[in-house]
């Protein structure tokens, strides 16, 4: 067996299993929505355990070293230690497979969420399952990538998955609405990305990370391509994380798309992103700052992190429907992320993927809850229909909660640790004052959090009690509520992974 294909094995696996899925469809057999669901459930189990299982590939616990049991492979101290496949097109391992897990995992509990929903609306086709797939094999392909060739395609097939997936629901307007425009400001973004790129292997000859930061730390003709390159890189990819100013079209689309469609882009699609932005931070900037006479790029991305958080917060502050809230409210823990890329060092970047584990979960578990809302009859999600709501739905009143405070970064919760690791990487890069504008957004960010949880709680609805039932989405709700739990109980066995994903010890 090619050394490749093991060292590649999660995205190998499910992009050939989605393909399957495809096929699967085409059939129209009897049944073939269900058989579609479990189909995708235990590609995405089997994709996490191939991730867990390459996230050290040199290791005697790894797929290689399993598989040299039965001599398929050569022993895991023989395989080369760059950790590349496909001629260094993809990285292999390390921060790769941690996000590897988190998409599975978003994976996963989308499928058991919608489920309900789907089934409730009549809209249980084949082919959502298989977009779920193939939009997380994108962000596979992402996070792995060690070419700008690689990046683009996985972007553009985790996008073009996007954009069906939020006007999946051909008869709502909103989302036909929200479809349309994701499309279109999506399709503008990517101009920005390729023009970019183009500029970079211009200024370069290359389009490779390591080769251009090798190139750029040397004699270079075209300092200035380079520079405006990674500008218009840059402005690519923050239309993709939704951050100022480029944050427009995530309120209208996340409210417009399915609410189960909506926790997925906004958790996994986010952490997808911002995986694409670690290496071009790491790599490029630190060359391209060379030749920009100091720290200019690391200020500007200091400045949009700020003006982000503040915008999302204050625009959330402002909304009375809560899942606007919670979609400006995303914006605003876009600006909280790019704090780790604003630090550029191995504490930064720990703190991303430790931040985008934790939003995972609370973010996930917040949308879910208000699909069970939604398919109980309750169509209302302004912050009075949830007056007395702990009364109506104790359980979910009291996840909801959870959820809230996680979010606010109110400890012993996840969301408290996420933040403390951004701001003392932000820190310890000199960043004080952009610390401080983030501990008062998160201030801000209280208001609106806890005055959810004071409506569910001590305000009195005149609401007709409507029947819930959660179905599979209990299950996603059960992993979201431990994931918070645990990452809050136990952050530093989660950022140990992380660290070990960078080689920091």
């Amino acid at each position: 067996m090619h050394i490749d294909f093991i060292l590649a094995a999660p995205i190998v696996f499910l992009s050939v299993m989605a393909t399957c899925a495809m096929v699967i469809d085409a059939l129209k057999i009897k049944g073939n929505s269900r058989t579609t669901f479990l189909f995708s459930i235990y590609v995405l189990i089997g994709t996490t355990l191939l991730s867990v299982l390459t996230f050290a590939p040199h290791s005697h616990f790894s797929l290689i070293a399993l598989l040299h049991n039965f001599n398929w492979t050569p022993a895991p101290e023989t395989i080369h230690s760059s950790l590349s496949a496909f001629k260094g097109m993809l990285t292999t391992g390390g921060y790769g497979s941690f996000f590897d897990v988190i998409f599975a995992l978003g994976g996963i509990m989308t499928i058991l969420a919608a489920r309900p929903f789907l089934e409730s609306e009549k809209l249980e086709h084949p082919e959502f399952y298989t977009l779920i797939l193939f939009s997380v094999a994108g962000m596979m392909l992402i996070a792995h990538s060690a070419n700008m060739l690689t990046l683009f395609i996985g972007i553009e097939v985790m996008s073009v998955c996007f954009y069906i997936l939020s006007g999946y629901v051909r008869t709502n307007e909103k989302a036909i609405e929200s479809s349309l425009k994701y499309f279109l400001l999506g399709a503008f973004a990517t101009g920005f990305l390729i023009y970019g790129m183009a500029l970079i292997y211009g200024a370069t000859g290359s389009m490779d990370y390591h080769h251009i930061a090798e190139v750029t730390y040397g004699e270079i003709r075209f300092p200035t391509l380079l520079l405006i390159g990674v500008g218009l890189i840059t402005v690519g990819l923050a239309f993709k994380t939704a951050v100022f100013p480029f944050h427009q079209w995530a309120p209208d689309v996340y409210s417009g798309a399915p609410t189960v469609v909506t926790a997925f882009m906004s958790t996994a699609g986010k952490a997808a992103s911002l995986a694409a932005f670690i290496p071009i931070v790491q790599i490029l900037m630190p060359s391209a700052m060379g030749y920009d006479g100091g720290n200019k790029i690391q200020l500007l991305f200091a400045v949009i992190s700020a003006i982000t958080m503040l915008v999302g917060n204050i625009s959330a502050l402002a909304q009375k429907d809560v899942k606007r809230m919670l979609a400006f409210s995303s914006v605003a823990h876009a600006g909280y992320l790019m704090m780790g890329l604003v630090a550029g060092n191995g504490a930064g970047v720990t703190g991303i993927m430790f931040y985008s584990a934790s939003y995972l979960f609370m973010q996930f578990g917040s949308f879910i809850i208000l699909s069970v809302i939604e398919r109980s009859g309750q169509k209302d999600f302004s912050l009075e229909a949830f007056n007395g709501f702990s009364k109506r739905h104790p359980v979910l009143a009291a996840l909801m909660a959870v959820f809230m405070f996680s979010l606010a970064g109110i400890p012993p919760f996840a969301g408290f640790f996420g933040k403390y690791y951004l701001f003392t990487a932000a820190i310890e890069a000199g960043f004080t004052w952009l610390t401080l504008i983030a501990v008062l957004s998160s201030v801000i960010s209280v208001y609106f959090y806890i005055g959810l949880i004071v409506n569910m709680y001590f305000k009195e609805s005149s609401d007709q009690e409507l029947e819930s039932n959660t179905g599979l989405s209990a299950i996603s709700l059960v992993i979201s509520i431990t994931g918070v739990i645990v990452l809050g109980l136990l952050p530093s066995s989660v950022l140990s992974l992380a660290q070990a994903a960078f080689g920091i010890h």
